[in-house]
């Protein structure tokens, strides 16, 4: 199948700037990339509802309900990318914004949608050249069946088993967060037929902890993801067991924990939760980077601080991803930490936070380490009646593929891939490296 939108951005790039200019990406590449049925490796999609109905499965830690804060430019919405979008997805006719053009397309939208019914958000994939999109949720919805959607579950909630008011003090962000916590690990223990968590750490692994996770592998999980960045530093130090079973004993209910003591009991059991989703066969995903929320710390998202996990050799048979490459200029850390051969990136959020050009320097630096760790990713979610998941997609994915077609034709012109490398490595990025991460034998490649 052609995907609609890339065919006029595929005849611009063909042109060159002047006579005497090269393009700053190879035409026949380009349309090959544009004709890849992509994998996304992170997204969160909305599930369909009905008339007063809500969607509050999407993301454990939505930024909907934070402070507002003032978007980036290229993520407003008078980006005349959106035009664009909605030319391509729903016949928008127009290149404004106009409040009389935009009930149109809200008609044109309702319009493919009551056509489409359940089938709306695979066509919205197919129109996005999307072939299986990476759903981090809560838990999937109407319209988000395998194989097209595939589940990736949220389980931070595993490492906070303690009195969490301490933290949840910390800023504003970090109550509302916690306080979505909190109604994720009742949500957890209703589905595991318990009122509480144990009393020993032992009992916790064992009846919580592990029957959680394998409840999601059952349930089809193909992965778990960590939000942890929004509620504490990425540094999951060593941690011993016996000063975490001390610790975890030391705060019965109603006993707020120390910060010092609580990190050791979080670090441990990060390593517990990442180890046993290895052992079932589950990646571990990562927020690294950038984040939402005029309280997020910079610092405590950089990627080096995982350093002491990727080098646990009892966590080599854990795939870790870090999720968007560590947005945020931590792109060169990102590539020297794809040496550690159960580690990978994908490049979701940059490719909405940024332009394709500027995503084109760290892209081409990973590329230029480890092309088969890098993932495509668009990092799309719900929005605005007027700019949603399918424009964030159709964004996302735009400069995704740009961005790749753009990185790639540099390393061609400066002799260090080939042409057939570089259609290769196109491929690895799109959809190879996650087929073989995820273990889906039964796709072919294209």
């Amino acid at each position: 199948m052609k995907v609609p939108y890339l065919a006029a951005v595929t005849l611009s790039l063909a042109l060159p700037l002047a006579a005497q200019v090269m393009p700053p990406v190879d035409p026949s590449l380009m349309r090959q990339i544009n004709q890849l049925k992509a994998i996304d490796n992170h997204a969160h999609p909305p599930a369909l509802v009905s008339s007063g109905e809500k969607d509050d499965d999407f993301d454990a830690l939505p930024c909907d309900s934070l402070e507002p804060t003032t978007p980036g430019l290229l993520f407003r919405q008078d980006n005349p990318i959106y035009p664009e979008a909605w030319k391509s997805l729903f016949g928008y006719k127009y290149d404004d914004a106009a409040p009389e053009h935009l009930r149109e397309l809200q008609a044109a939208k309702l319009k493919v949608k009551q056509q489409q019914g359940d089938n709306y958000p695979n066509w919205v994939l197919d129109q996005l050249g999307i072939e299986r999109e990476l759903a981090n949720r809560i838990a999937l919805g109407r319209g988000q069946s395998p194989p097209r959607f595939q589940w990736v579950p949220f389980d931070d909630i595993l490492l906070f088993p303690l009195d969490n008011s301490s933290l949840a003090g910390q800023s504003p962000d970090h109550r509302i967060f916690f306080s979505r916590e909190a109604l994720l690990l009742q949500r957890y223990l209703r589905q595991l037929g318990v009122d509480s968590v144990p009393a020993t750490l032992l009992d916790y692994e064992v009846k919580i902890v592990t029957p959680i996770l394998e409840l999601q592998k059952k349930n089809g999980a193909v992965a778990i993801k960590f939000e942890a960045a929004y509620l504490r530093s990425l540094d999951f130090a060593p941690a011993q067991r016996a000063d975490a079973e001390r610790i975890y004993s030391l705060y019965p209910k109603g006993k707020v924990p120390s910060n010092l003591d609580y990190k050791i009991l979080q670090d441990y059991l990060f390593r517990y939760v990442a180890r046993e989703a290895g052992h079932l066969g589950m990646a571990v995903h990562l927020h690294t980077g950038g984040g939402c929320g005029g309280y997020f710390h910079l610092e405590g998202s950089n990627p080096a601080l995982l350093d002491s996990v990727f080098n646990d050799p009892s966590l080599r048979k854990t795939n870790f991803v870090m999720l968007h490459a560590g947005a945020g200029n931590f792109d060169g850390l990102v590539a020297y930490l794809l040496m550690k051969p159960n580690v990978y990136a994908d490049i979701s959020e940059q490719t909405w936070m940024t332009s394709a050009h500027h995503m084109v320097s760290g892209l081409r630096f990973m590329l230029e380490w480890y092309p088969e760790k890098v993932l495509f990713g668009t990092d799309l979610f719900p929005g605005s009646p007027q700019v949603d998941w399918e424009e964030v997609g159709y964004q996302t994915n735009r400069n995704a593929r740009l961005a790749l077609a753009e990185a790639l034709t540099g390393m061609m012109r400066d002799g260090e891939i080939t042409r057939q490398q570089a259609g290769t490595i196109a491929k690895m990025v799109m959809r190879e490296t996650a087929i073989k991460l995820y273990g889906w034998n039964e796709l072919q490649t294209k």
